[in-house]
C-alpha cells in the first residue's frame, strides 16, 4: 500500500508537470507586413509567445477588411489591425463585437515622401499639387486627412488628391507618376531615399499626436472561452514592447531581419529608429481612453465614423493592466 500510494503521488506530479506544459495555438492574422509592427515580430523571434506556452501561426491577411472578415469567420483568432475596423463592424450591429484588448503602435505610420528633397519644406507647398494618398476609409487616409486640415489644406478641394491606387501598388505608381507627394510607410520611406526616388519631408505620426492605429483584437466570444491565453498573448506582447524600448534599433534589426529577408539590415535599423524616435512603439499594450477620443476625432473628420462609440463597449483593458503591473 506504501508502494501504491508513493506510485500514485509520482503519477499525478507528472500529470500535473504535462499539464502545465501544454501549448495553446493561436493563428494570428496581421494586416499587412510592415517594420511598424516590430514588437509582433519579436514576441516571436524572441520566444515570448513561446515562453507563455503559445504556439503563434501568423499570417498576413493584407487589408484591413480581410483581416477583419478572417477574425469574423474565424479563421483566425486574434488579429492585428486598425482600431477602427473594430468600430465600422459595431456599426454594422454585430452581436459578437471584436475587442481591442492589447495596443502594439501609437501613433500613424506613415511619412510623407516627395519627388524632390526640400530641407526647407512646410505644408503649404503641398496645396495645389497632386497627392498620391491611401484607400478612403483606412487609418493612413483618414490620418493623412486630418494632419493637412491641421494646415489648413482642404484634401479634397486644395489638391488633387488620388486614392484609386491599391496599397501595394502605391510606391510603384508614385515612382512612375507624376504625383509630388506621397503617403509611404517605413521601409519604404527610407528605401525611396537611399535611391533616390523621393525624399522624406515630414511624419503624419508626429503631426495627428497619439492614436490606437494598431492593437491587437479578438472577438468577445473568444476571450470568453479562452481569457487565459488572451492574458497570456498580452503579457508576451509586454515583455516585447519593453525589450523594444530598451535595445538599440540596430539589435532590434538583426532579430527581426527573418520576416524582411530582401530588406538590408541598416535600412531596417534606421526605420526603427524613424519609429523610435516618434515613438510609434507603445511601452505597453494599454490602450487609453484619451486615444480612443482622437480616434473618433481623427474619424469623424473624415466622416468615416458611422456611430460615436463608447470606450468601455470596444476595449477591454483588464490583461493589459494586469500584465503591465
Amino acid at each position: 500500500m506504501k508502494y501504491f500510494a508513493l506510485f500514485i503521488g509520482v503519477l499525478l506530479i507528472t500529470l500535473s508537470g504535462c499539464k502545465s506544459n501544454e501549448v495553446s495555438n493561436i493563428k494570428l492574422a496581421e494586416v499587412t507586413r510592415s517594420l511598424f509592427y516590430t514588437p509582433q515580430y519579436v514576441a516571436i523571434e524572441k520566444g515570448f509567445f513561446a515562453d507563455e506556452g503559445l504556439d503563434v501561426e501568423l499570417q498576413t491577411t493584407w487589408g484591413g477588411d480581410k483581416t477583419m472578415t478572417a477574425l469574423l469567420s474565424d479563421n483566425a483568432d486574434i488579429a492585428l489591425v486598425g482600431s477602427e475596423t473594430s468600430i465600422y463592424v459595431h456599426g454594422q450591429d454585430s452581436k459578437d463585437y471584436a475587442i481591442n484588448f492589447a495596443q502594439l503602435t501609437q501613433t500613424d505610420g506613415t511619412f510623407l515622401v516627395a519627388k524632390e528633397a526640400d530641407p526647407e519644406f512646410t505644408w503649404d507647398k503641398v496645396r495645389d499639387s497632386t497627392f498620391l494618398g491611401q484607400r478612403k476609409g483606412g487609418m493612413p487616409q483618414m490620418v493623412g486627412e486630418y494632419v493637412l486640415k491641421q494646415h489648413d489644406i482642404d484634401p479634397q478641394a486644395d489638391l488633387n488628391l488620388l486614392q484609386n491606387i491599391d496599397f501595394a501598388n502605391i510606391p510603384g505608381a508614385f515612382v512612375s507618376g507624376d504625383s509630388q507627394y506621397v503617403q509611404l510607410f517605413e521601409p519604404t520611406a527610407s528605401i525611396f531615399e537611399k535611391e533616390g526616388k523621393g525624399h522624406i519631408v515630414a511624419s503624419f505620426g508626429e503631426e495627428s499626436g497619439h492614436v490606437p492605429y494598431t492593437v491587437f483584437m479578438t472577438k468577445q466570444s473568444y476571450i470568453d472561452k479562452n481569457e487565459a491565453e488572451v492574458k497570456k498573448f498580452t503579457k508576451a506582447i509586454y515583455e516585447a514592447q519593453q525589450w523594444v524600448q530598451e535595445n538599440s534599433a540596430e539589435d532590434i534589426a538583426e532579430v527581426i531581419h527573418p520576416f524582411f529577408e530582401d530588406t538590408d539590415v541598416d535600412i531596417i535599423a534606421a526605420s526603427i529608429e524613424r519609429y523610435k524616435n516618434q515613438d510609434s512603439f507603445a511601452t505597453d499594450p494599454i490602450l487609453g481612453e484619451e486615444e480612443w477620443d482622437n480616434l473618433k476625432d481623427i474619424m469623424d473628420e473624415a466622416g468615416e465614423l458611422p456611430e460615436d462609440v463608447p470606450y468601455e463597449d470596444l476595449v477591454n483593458t483588464k490583461y493589459a493592466e494586469e500584465v503591465s503591473k
